[in-house]
């Protein structure tokens, strides 16, 4: 179908800007400054999210310097020990925050079936591949220590994120499955938003929405070079758990991509390979919409139906 109406506006304002040399893509700014910007654009795509909620701040410890932002949020009517959705915001491992997130979290949370449990992570190219992944794996392990204290039922947790964020959450998936020694969480289900699975190559959905459907192609060439760094390899299953060899017994998923989104053909490899290797698999496409979709609750009012129907679908699953 068209790109959607109140989308498609959005989408031609952005590209006369860009044209007329006011605005500029990511990947052609310094990191900060598109951090800004992408940060500046949440007030845009949605403005109000809601906001009786119950929002505390904790920090993860990593080592004696260090630790992580995690960000927990509750419905204030909620009573007693809840299940967690443990969620992994995108933005191609080099911009994207908690802040840039924040409706999502609040989003998810708000109908109180939920607590959301959002943990920042370092960001490339300062921290490259794999500092992001050691370190969501760093908060995952703490939340499955600090559950209770927390109130929040371990033993039903959904792993969850949009774009990188996705990706993340895949490995921790995989993970949890071949490696449990490593992971103390065990994952009831998946919700996979527009995932990144494999950066190994380029599909024809890269051609198809090169630019012009917000997320470019180029920006994502960028994100890559960026999250790589000098270690980091594409065929790395961490970095594209499409590739890797064994996908079978994983949590039930629930993957959803957007129809004019340059990750389009990949998102549906990694729902294929789900569905060959015998995962319970619910597959969305987001018809009329792009990347990002699920930060444009202010702008596209369909949007709501679709947090409507994951949490329909992860509720009945934990």
């Amino acid at each position: 179908m068209p790109v959607h109406p109140d989308l498609a506006v959005f989408l031609e304002l952005a590209e006369l800007g860009r044209h007329s040399g006011t605005t500029c893509a990511l990947h052609e700014l310094p990191v900060e400054q598109a951090r800004e910007v992408f940060e500046q654009a949440s007030d845009v795509l949605d403005p109000t999210p809601p906001g009786d909620l119950r929002v505390t701040t904790h920090q993860v410890p990593l080592g004696e310097a260090h630790g992580l932002t995690a960000r927990l949020y509750r419905p204030q009517s909620a009573q007693g020990v809840l299940p967690v959705i443990f969620y992994l915001h995108g933005g191609g491992y080099v911009v994207g925050s908690l802040d840039s997130h924040d409706s999502i979290c609040r989003r998810l949370a708000a109908q109180g079936r939920f607590a959301v449990f959002a943990p920042a992570y370092r960001r490339a190219p300062e921290h490259a591949f794999p500092g992001p992944l050691d370190d969501v794996l760093a908060a995952a392990n703490w939340l499955a220590g600090q559950a209770q204290a927390l109130q929040l039922d371990a033993e039903k947790v959904v792993f969850a994120g949009d774009s990188v964020g996705a990706s993340l959450a895949t490995v921790l998936a995989i993970t949890a499955v071949r490696e449990p020694e490593r992971l103390q969480l065990q994952p009831k289900a998946q919700l996979l938003l527009y995932p990144v699975t494999d950066v190994s190559r380029e599909r024809a959905s890269h051609q198809r929405y090169a630019e012009g459907y917000l997320l470019e192609t180029e920006t994502l060439r960028w994100f890559y070079r960026q999250y790589l760094g000098t270690s980091g390899r594409a065929d790395d299953w961490r970095v594209s758990p499409l590739l890797y060899a064994d996908l079978s017994g994983l949590a039930p998923t629930y993957l959803a991509v957007a129809e004019y989104d340059p990750l389009f053909d990949e998102g549906l490899a990694y729902a294929q390979a789900l569905r060959e290797q015998g995962n319970a698999l619910t597959l969305q496409v987001a018809e009329g919409l792009t990347h990002d979709f699920l930060r444009m609750s202010g702008m596209v009012e369909e949007v709501g139906a679709i947090y409507a129907e994951l949490l329909d679908w992860a509720s009945a699953r934990v």
